[in-house]
């Protein structure tokens, strides 16, 4: 979550005057993420989430995103459920950008996760894999290889060379990911951004999952691989954590058994999880939005994980 679109009181109390959720009550900016503009808004006493979709979002796609948490909410999976307007429209537009407001999850963001909360986050990502099977909605995914090309050719073009040595090892990696990408594998819709902060716990329990921008049809392998490239290493992406990568893969058998065609390609799968953080990263590391309200990321942790998995096979280990 960011903010690229400020919003004023009234400007939102207008907007709110779509919908039959009360009168606005307070509201905030919301930092996090690198994405979309974010408001928490509470009406009435009652929280919810007031999301602009700025431009990585095609608006094309709104309704999948929203199709999805829709049918999630009716299975009971665990996520903010979109809310209608006065019309029954989802999808609104403030400031000519799209937008929605959907339900407020409680609970807490964790930053350094525990072994329990490791295995609850692989229950919950076998569980959204069984449920996404039977989705009859689909979406390309649309930071693949070759969008990971776009970025990268628009990063070697800048005029700041601090990334030059990464920038051209990342375009190797690319090389060699194509010659060896698999084929065949489990393959359905994900969440494909299931970073800890899209996850929010109470008692070592998932009280809801957050963020489903970036939903798409893809191998199950690269959910697993997005969530172990970011629970299972340190903040630096150095030191890796193997009790939490049993965790998390004990914890998705349990409802989703992973194949052998799965494990075979793991090591490939990790590296290209890798890499698409990474580009991402440094693209938008470069082309840092001067008034935008927004945390930079570090590339260098994702260079750090990419390096690791190109010197160690987990499960060769």
């Amino acid at each position: 979550m960011a903010v690229f679109t400020k919003l004023s009181k009234t400007e939102i109390e207008n907007y709110l005057g779509l919908y039959d959720i009360g009168s606005l009550n307070q509201y905030s900016e919301i930092v996090e993420g690198i994405e979309n503009t974010n408001y928490k808004i509470i009406c009435n006493g009652t929280p919810y989430i007031l999301t602009i979709f700025e431009k990585r979002v095609n608006e094309d796609d709104l309704p999948f995103f929203i199709n999805l948490k829709l049918y999630l909410n009716q299975n009971n999976f665990k996520c903010p459920r979109p809310i209608q307007n006065r019309n029954g429209e989802i999808i609104n537009s403030i400031k000519n950008k799209k937008a929605v407001i959907i339900s407020f999850i409680e609970g807490n963001k964790i930053d350094k996760p525990n072994i329990n909360e490791c295995n609850e986050i692989g229950k919950m990502l076998g569980n959204l894999h069984n449920l996404t099977i039977n989705f009859n909605e689909s979406r390309q995914n649309s930071l693949d290889i070759k969008e990971w090309k776009n970025l990268l050719s628009k990063c070697t073009k800048n005029e700041d060379k601090k990334f030059d040595i990464i920038l051209k090892e990342v375009e190797n990696e690319i090389d060699f990911l194509e010659s060896v990408w698999p084929k065949n594998i489990p393959s359905g819709v994900v969440h494909a951004d299931l970073f800890k902060d899209n996850v929010f716990f109470k008692d070592e329990k998932i009280t809801g999952v957050i963020d489903f921008y970036f939903s798409c049809y893809h191998f199950f392998l690269y959910d697993i691989s997005i969530v172990i490239n970011d629970w299972c290493f340190d903040s630096n992406g150095e030191i890796f954590n193997y009790e939490y990568y049993k965790a998390i893969l004990n914890g998705y058998n349990e409802h989703k058994k992973i194949t052998q065609q799965e494990i075979d390609s793991f090591n490939i799968i990790l590296r290209s999880a890798a890499v698409r953080i990474l580009v991402t990263r440094l693209h938008d590391y470069i082309f840092h939005p001067k008034d935008a309200i927004v945390l930079k990321k570090d590339p260098y942790q994702y260079y750090n994980i990419l390096k690791w998995h190109q010197s160690n096979n987990i499960i060769k280990s």
